[in-house]
């Protein structure tokens, strides 16, 4: 009798215990991430997504339009997988102004650096007097001969931007200062340079190729244009952000590669360097160690903008002219204007405040 008092208890022990360990309610079923949306490369239609669906308030929303207003914004745009939430132009700015890109512009060469390389007229580890002949510089051959396309993408050409004229693309203008890859410093001359290593290249325009190769593939409008020694573009403020949304989809326009090279666009918005691990291939980073500032040879420990997401990177233009890419909330901000306080080359302290504005509507 107590065996069979035992053996019950071990069966209703073993019973109760696979009754704890039946499985629980099915776990809910992940909602899907939204596709991002490209507008059609024709026409104005652009579809939209409600701020209040986002949970993005309009006492905050009314904050940050006060404070764009009082940093002489022009345009201001936001995406959301690729749809309008925020588009707000001031003053007599409307959708169709034309407005310049000042460097913001770079980021669009260095992605058309890649195309070229990637069709094969060019590559950028070769040596830039491959493309502009000997003596594009005056610098000694032996000297000249170690800047590459790469140096100039990187703003590690070695050449010295403490001249009078630093925009100055001249021979005479374009002096040594250390070897290049081992001295970063922000000069326009080089990087403006890379128009005529395309033209080189591909046989044709500067205007033209990128016209062909980005501009119309995107939907864009706009004009690359000379002022003085530089060349600067000029488009509506929804082109910028074209342009914003083909880097937060890397490089693809819906289905379509506009850079295929997967290798090159990841270089592209990551580290090109360990000088200032802050810029990529003509593109600013966010999230980094450290961080080097046009003009300057300061080493800054930190990252450009503490308040933006540490994934962002961002093409920055004199006076405040922003595109920002967030790839971990699928957002993209587009900012055109006047200077927002601080007359600098590319990174202000308008970024960090601004994304202190923007940093409780996204929540993250």
């Amino acid at each position: 009798m107590k065996k069979f008092l035992l053996l019950s208890l071990v069966f209703t022990s073993i019973f109760a215990g696979c009754k704890k360990s039946s499985p629980a309610d099915p776990l809910p079923v992940p909602t899907p991430e939204p596709a991002i949306y490209f507008p059609p490369v024709s026409g104005t239609t652009w579809e939209t997504t409600s701020p209040g669906t986002l949970g993005w308030t309009d006492p905050q929303l009314n904050d940050l339009y006060s404070y764009l207003q009082l940093k002489n914004t022009k345009a201001f745009i936001i995406l959301k997988n690729g749809k309008i939430v925020v588009e707000k132009y001031f003053g007599t700015f409307t959708a169709d102004s034309n407005w310049y890109w000042a460097s913001a512009g770079k980021t669009m060469t260095g992605m058309l650096v890649g195309i070229a390389q990637q069709e094969g007229i060019l590559n950028i580890n070769h040596k830039t007097s491959q493309y502009l002949g000997n003596g594009w510089t005056s610098l000694p051959a032996a000297k000249e001969d170690l800047i590459s396309i790469r140096h100039q993408l990187t703003m590690t050409t070695g050449l010295d931007d403490n001249v009078p004229e630093s925009d100055c693309t001249l021979p005479a203008c374009l002096a040594y200062k250390s070897d290049a890859g081992t001295r970063w410093a922000y000069h326009n001359a080089p990087y403006t340079l890379l128009d005529k290593v395309v033209e080189s290249a591909s046989g044709n325009t500067y205007n033209g190729y990128f016209q062909e190769k980005i501009r119309n593939k995107l939907g864009m409008n706009g004009l690359w244009v000379r002022n003085g020694y530089n060349n600067v573009y000029y488009s509506t403020a929804r082109s910028m952000a074209r342009f914003g949304l083909l880097m937060l989809n890397k490089g693809k326009w819906d289905q379509t590669a506009i850079i295929g090279d997967s290798v090159y666009f990841n270089a592209q918005v990551n580290s090109s360097q360990n000088l200032n691990p802050s810029y990529g291939y003509l593109t600013w980073l966010n999230g980094k160690t450290s961080h080097m500032l046009p003009t300057l040879q300061n080493v800054f420990a930190g990252s450009l903008a503490p308040n933006a997401p540490a994934d962002m990177y961002a093409a920055l233009g004199k006076n405040d002219q922003k595109v920002y890419v967030v790839p971990s909330q699928k957002i993209v901000v587009i900012r055109m204007g006047e200077s927002a306080g601080n007359v600098l080359l590319a990174v202000s302290s308008f970024d960090n405040e601004l994304w202190g504005k923007l940093k409780p509507i996204f929540g993250y």
